[in-house]
C-alpha cells in the first residue's frame, strides 16, 4: 500500500469515527436501553430497577383496555387519512394543470403545514367550543341549528373531529408531494397519450400512477408512521379526553412514563410502537416488490 492510499485510508478512517461515536452514544444505546427498561419495574427516580421480565408486556395487551383504546384511535386517523390519499392525488393532478391563479391556490392549500401545530391546534379548539364556537356559529346561520353539539365533549365524534384538523393540516402537504411526482413525468409521453385518444382517467391510471410509484409509497409510510405517532392535536385540543376516549398511542405512553411514574411499562409502549412501524415498513415494501415483478418492475 502506497503513501496516497494509506492517507486516504487514514482520513476515510477518522472521517467516519465522529459519525460512529454520534450514533453509537445518541442512537444504538438509547435503543438498548430502551428495550431493556421494558422488562424493569422503575418509577424514574429509584436507584433500584426490579426485573420483571415481560410483565409489563403482559399487562398491555391483555390487562390494559387503555391500550387498546389508543391503538383503535390511532386507527381512526389511519382509515381518515388513507381514505384521503385519493382525492389529495386527483386534486395535485389538477393543480398540476395550468390555470391562472394556480400559484396562489399551490401557496393557500400549503400554507396550514407550515403553521405552528400547537397553534392550529388552539385555534381549532376555540373553533369547535360548544360556547360560542366558530363551528356552532356557521351552523345556526346555514340553518342547521339542530346540528350543533358539544363537538369535542363526544366520544362517539371527537376522534373524527381530531382527524379532521390534521387532514386540514397535513392535506397541503401531501398535494405537494404527489405535485412534485407528478411533475416528474415525461411531458412528450403525456402529449403521446393525449393524440392516441387517452382521456384523463387514463392518463392517470396508466402512466401517472405508475410513474409515481416511489412517492405513493413515501406517502402510505408517512400516512401510517404519522397516524401511529399522532400527539399534539388530540393532546392540545381535548388532552385525550373525554375519559380517555381521545388517547392516542404517543399520549397514553407519555402520561405512563410522567403523570403516573411507570417508566417501564412506558418504554414497552415505545418499543410496540417502533416494532409497528418496522413490521409495517417491511410489509409494505414486500407487497410494492410483489407489485413490481408482476408488472415487470424490478426493484
Amino acid at each position: 500500500m502506497n503513501r496516497n492510499s494509506r492517507k486516504r485510508l487514514c482520513f476515510l478512517g477518522l472521517s467516519l469515527i465522529i459519525p460512529v461515536i454520534l450514533l453509537a452514544v445518541f442512537v444504538v444505546y438509547p435503543f438498548w436501553e430502551l428495550i431493556y427498561m421494558s422488562f424493569l419495574e422503575w418509577d424514574g427516580v429509584a436507584s433500584i430497577r426490579p426485573f420483571i421480565g415481560g410483565a409489563n408486556y403482559r399487562q398491555l395487551f391483555f390487562k390494559s383496555p387503555e391500550f387498546w383504546q389508543a391503538f383503535r384511535n390511532n386507527l381512526t386517523y389511519l382509515l381518515i387519512h388513507g381514505l384521503m390519499m385519493p382525492l389529495e392525488l386527483v386534486l395535485a393532478v389538477v393543480l398540476s394543470s395550468r390555470f391562472k391563479g394556480a400559484n396562489f391556490v399551490k401557496a393557500v392549500i400549503f400554507l396550514p403545514f407550515i403553521i405552528n401545530g400547537v397553534g392550529i391546534s388552539y385555534s381549532f379548539s376555540y373553533f369547535f367550543s360548544p360556547v360560542e364556537g366558530g363551528f356552532n356559529y356557521l351552523l345556526t346561520k346555514l340553518g342547521l341549528g339542530g346540528f350543533i353539539q358539544s363537538w369535542l365533549s363526544d366520544p362517539k365524534i371527537v376522534n373524527y373531529v381530531l382527524s379532521s384538523v390534521s387532514i386540514w393540516r397535513y392535506m397541503g402537504f401531501h398535494i405537494v408531494l404527489f405535485m412534485a411526482g407528478l411533475a416528474s413525468v415525461p411531458e412528450d409521453i403525456m402529449d403521446a397519450a393525449v393524440v392516441d385518444g387517452a382521456n384523463a382517467w387514463q392518463r392517470l391510471r396508466f402512466i401517472q400512477i405508475p410513474a409515481i410509484r416511489t412517492v405513493i409509497d413515501f406517502m402510505l409510510f408517512d400516512v401510517i408512521n404519522g397516524s401511529l405517532q399522532m400527539f399534539d392535536i388530540p393532546y392540545i385540543m381535548t388532552s385525550g379526553g373525554p375519559n380517555g376516549a381521545s388517547n392516542t398511542f404517543s399520549i397514553y405512553t407519555i402520561d405512563t412514563a410522567f403523570k403516573y411514574n411507570n417508566f417501564g411499562l412506558a418504554s414497552s409502549m415505545a418499543v410496540i410502537m417502533i416494532a409497528m412501524i418496522v413490521a409495517v415498513q417491511l410489509i409494505q415494501r414486500y407487497i410494492t416488490s410483489r407489485i413490481r415483478r408482476k408488472e415487470g418492475h424490478y426493484a
